[in-house]
C-alpha cells in the first residue's frame, strides 16, 4: 500500500491523496468496514478499560490490604504488576497483531483481560491477586496496540484525525473515571463484596466487546512472512522490564541498590537490542522494529513530546491526588471529582482541535505546551499554602485540560500522519509504549520529588508546598516539550 501523504502547509492534516483513500475516510482496500463509527466505539471501549485499570485499583488499595492481610510490598505489586506487564509487552503485542491479524489479537487480548479480571475479582489471597493482575496486564498489552493499528488501517484523511481525537478523549477520561468509579464501587460495598467489583466490572463489558467484535471487527489478514524475531522480543522485553520495575517500585522500596543495578542493566540491554535488530535486518530477517519506522517524519520528535506530556500529566495527577487526599483530607471519590474539569477539557479539545483554523495547526502544540507550563505552575501556587480546592482551582483546571488536548491531539496526528499503513503495527507499538512509559517515568521522577518534600501525616501547608515544587518541575518539562513540538521532520 502507498504511504499516507501529508501536506506541507497543514502539518497535522492528513491528505486524502493516499492510494485507496477518500475524503470521507474510507479505509484502504481490503480493510474497509461498513460501520466505521461502531468499530471505533468498540476498540475505544477496549482502550478505555485498559486505561481505567491503571487507576481504578488505587482507591481500593486500603480495603484490599485489610481484607487480604496484604503487606505493603504485596499491595504495591497488586497495583504495579498490571502496569509492568502492560508496559513491557506492548511492542510484542503490536508484532503479534501484525503477524496474526489485528482483529484476532484484539479479541484474544479482550478475552484474556476479561478472564483475568474475573480471576482478580475472585482471588482468595494477595499472592494470587498479584498473579492475576500480571495476566490482566498481558491481556491489555495484546489488546491496546491493535487499537492504534486498526485506526491506522481503517481510517484515512480527516476521519483518521477524528478517530485519533476519540483516542485522546479516552486517554484523558480513563484516569479520572477510574478514580471516581473505584470510589463509588468500594463505597457501595455491593453485597458485602468490598473491593472485588473494581475488577468484576470489566467482565460484562468484556463479554459485550467479544460478542460485538465478531460482527464489527474487520478481517485484516496477518503477515505471516514477518517472523517473530524472538531474539529482539526477548531482549526488548528484558530491557523494558529492567527499566520499568525499579521505576514503579523504587520509591516504595526506598530506592535499593538492586533498583539502580536494574536501571544500569536496562541501558546495556537497550544497546544490545539495537545491535540485535541490525544483525537481524542484515541477515534478511524481520526485525521487531524496522529502521524506516523510527525514521518516519515526526514519529520520534512528536512521540518524545507526547512522552513528556504524559510524564507531566501522570506526575501531576499523582501529586495532586496525594495532596487533596492525604494533605487536605478529601475522600477518594471527591479527589477523583477534582480532576473532572481537567479531564473533560482535555477530551473535548482532543476531539475538536482540528476545527480551529488550519493556519494555527502548525504552531498549536508549541503555544499549548507553553501555556500548560504556566497553568500547572499556577495551580501549584494557588494551593501552596494549604488552601482548600475551590472555584479558582477548578476554573484553572478546565482550561488547563482544554489547552493540553490542543497539544496532545495534533502531536498524535503528527507522529502517525506519515507512517505507511504497512508499518502501522510497528509505529503503534513504539508510540503507545512511549506514552505508557511517560506516565511511569513521570510518577517515578516528579512523583518522587513530591514525596521527598513531604512525609504524611503532614499539614496542608507542607503538602501544598511540595505540590508547588512538583508543578514547577512539571512546567519546566512542558517547556521542553514545547521546544520538541517546534522541531519537525518532513523529509
Amino acid at each position: 500500500m502507498a504511504d499516507t501523504q501529508i501536506t506541507h502547509a497543514a502539518t497535522t492534516s492528513v491528505s486524502t491523496k493516499s492510494v485507496g483513500s477518500s475524503s470521507r475516510g474510507a479505509a484502504p482496500p481490503g480493510t474497509a468496514t461498513a460501520r466505521p463509527g461502531r468499530l471505533l466505539a468498540l476498540i475505544l471501549v477496549g482502550q478505555f478499560m485498559a486505561v481505567l485499570d491503571v487507576f481504578i485499583v488505587n482507591v481500593a488499595a486500603p480495603v484490599i490490604r485489610t481484607d487480604l492481610h496484604a503487606s505493603g510490598a504485596a499491595l504495591q505489586l497488586v497495583i504495579a504488576g498490571y502496569t509492568i506487564a502492560y508496559a513491557v509487552l506492548l511492542i510484542t503485542g503490536a508484532r503479534l497483531g501484525e503477524r496474526h491479524g489485528f482483529s484476532r489479537i484484539f479479541r484474544l487480548g479482550v478475552a484474556g483481560f476479561t478472564l483475568a479480571s474475573l480471576a482478580c475479582g475472585l482471588a482468595p489471597g494477595a499472592d494470587t491477586l498479584i498473579g492475576f493482575r500480571v495476566l490482566q496486564g498481558v491481556g491489555a498489552a495484546l489488546m491496546v496496540p491493535q487499537v492504534m493499528s486498526l485506526i491506522q488501517r481503517t481510517f484515512e484523511g480527516p476521519a483518521r484525525l477524528r478517530a485519533l481525537g476519540g483516542y485522546t478523549a479516552v486517554i484523558a477520561g480513563g484516569g479520572v473515571v477510574g478514580q471516581v468509579v473505584g470510589g463509588i464501587l468500594v463505597n457501595a460495598n455491593l453485597f458485602g463484596s468490598g473491593w472485588r467489583p473494581v475488577f468484576l466490572v470489566n467482565v460484562p463489558v468484556g463479554v459485550v466487546l467479544l460478542a460485538a467484535g465478531r460482527k464489527l471487527l474487520p478481517e485484516i489478514p496477518g503477515n505471516r512472512e514477518r517472523k517473530l524475531d524472538l531474539a529482539g522480543l526477548v531482549t526488548l522485553a528484558a530491557a523494558l522490564g529492567l527499566l520499568v520495575v525499579p521505576l514503579v517500585m523504587g520509591h516504595e522500596e526506598h530506592w535499593p541498590v538492586w533498583g539502580w543495578l536494574m536501571l544500569g542493566a536496562s541501558v546495556l540491554l537497550f544497546a544490545l537490542f539495537g545491535l540485535v535488530e541490525r544483525r537481524v535486518a542484515a541477515g534478511g530477517g524481520s526485525p521487531l522494529i524496522r529502521g524506516r519506522v523510527l525514521r518516519s517524519p515526526g514519529l520520534l520528535t512528536a512521540g518524545t513530546a507526547l512522552f513528556l506530556i504524559m510524564c507531566c500529566v501522570g506526575s501531576f495527577m499523582f501529586a495532586m491526588a496525594m495532596h487533596v487526599q492525604a494533605g487536605l483530607g478529601l475522600s477518594p471519590l471527591s479527589a477523583g471529582l477534582v480532576f473532572l474539569p481537567m479531564s473533560v477539557g482535555f477530551g473535548v479539545s482532543g476531539m475538536y482541535w482540528q476545527r480551529l483554523p488550519k493556519r494555527l495547526h502548525q504552531q498549536l502544540p508549541i503555544a499549548a505546551l507553553a501555556l500548560c507550563a504556566i497553568g500547572y505552575a499556577s495551580v501549584g501556587l494557588l494551593l501552596r499554602d494549604g488552601q482548600r480546592v475551590g472555584a479558582a482551582v477548578e476554573i484553572a483546571l478546565l482550561p488547563l485540560g482544554l489547552i493540553g488536548g490542543c497539544a496532545y491531539g495534533p502531536l498524535m496526528g503528527r507522529a502517525l500522519g506519515r507512517v505507511a499503513p504497512v508499518d502501522a503495527a510497528d509505529a503503534s507499538g513504539v508510540l503507545v509504549t512511549m506514552i505508557q512509559l511517560g506516565s511511569v517515568v513521570g510518577v517515578a521522577t516528579l512523583g518522587t520529588l513530591f514525596l521527598s518534600r513531604v512525609s504524611y501525616p503532614a499539614s496542608a501547608s507542607t503538602s501544598g508546598h511540595a505540590l508547588a515544587t512538583t508543578t514547577a518541575g512539571v512546567g519546566i518539562l512542558m517547556l521542553v516539550g514545547a521546544v520538541l513540538a517546534g522541531r519537525r521532520r518532513d523529509k
